[in-house]
């Protein structure tokens, strides 16, 4: 991997914030120039029904993904929470690579973890719990035997059940658990770890088994605060942010 590389997560583009989607269009033409490949780690879409039922109002982050890839970018995207359910379909229609969550690539060399992030959450059992029910095939396969509209309307009760239960749990127990943090490290073998999900964006250096290692946060974008992402360039990662020109700071 001797170009520049982007990572990001967490956009939850949906059609009720259109900012959000303007935003990571132009992102795609702007940013997408002379980079060699863009890793989208889990939560491009705030919903996904299922490769058969994809919502008018996604269209253009498709062709525009598309697009990047006639342009001669290697696009990965990985499966968050939110779109789980996108499958080989999406991946034809965009030119994308589906990831497995974790994966392990080499960045300059160096043996990098790539995660959504709600793996390493193991403090919010009920959450965990959740993530067993709706990755399981035969859930899976019974939701997509629904039609649309109650697809749509199954989306909106989790959606809401969720926001209900994240009210009432404590930041801490939303956040990544470090000791699962370091299992995962040490069962990949790598030395980096790179996630989003929890929305707190950072670098975090610590030392496992007398070595150094580093975890990067994605940040979340939002129509308000704007996006982020991690650049990988001459063999450094550094963040970078971009601002809605439609939302002023005063806001």
């Amino acid at each position: 991997m001797a170009g520049e590389i982007l990572f990001i997560s967490d956009l939850h583009l949906s059609p009720e914030q259109p900012e959000t989607g303007r935003l990571f269009l132009r992102f795609l033409r702007e940013q997408g120039k002379g980079i060699e490949s863009l890793y989208i780690l889990g939560d491009l879409f705030e919903v996904w029904l299922g490769d058969d039922a994809i919502l008018p109002a996604y269209q253009p982050f498709l062709e525009a993904l598309r697009d990047l890839g006639e342009r001669g970018v290697s696009l990965h995207v990985m499966r968050g929470n939110r779109d789980f359910l996108m499958g080989e379909s999406f991946a034809s229609l965009t030119g994308a690579t589906l990831l497995e969550d974790p994966t392990v690539v080499s960045l300059g060399g160096i043996p990098t973890l790539l995660m959504h992030g709600d793996l390493l959450c193991t403090d919010d059992v009920a959450y965990q719990e959740f993530r067993a029910m709706v990755h399981d095939p035969a859930w899976q396969r019974a939701l997509l035997g629904k039609s649309m509209e109650e697809r749509l309307n199954m989306a909106r009760q989790l959606r809401e059940e969720s926001r209900s239960a994240t009210r009432g749990k404590s930041a801490e127990i939303m956040d990544v658990n470090q000791e699962t943090v370091e299992q995962f490290l040490r069962e990949f073998g790598a030395s980096q770890l790179i996630h989003g999900h929890t929305h707190r964006p950072a670098e975090h250096r610590f030392t496992l088994d007398g070595h150094p290692v580093t975890r990067f946060v994605l940040p979340e974008w939002s129509s308000r605060r704007g996006g982020g992402a991690l650049r990988l360039r001459q063999g450094e990662l550094r963040f970078e942010s971009y601002a809605n020109p439609r939302v002023s700071p005063g806001r």
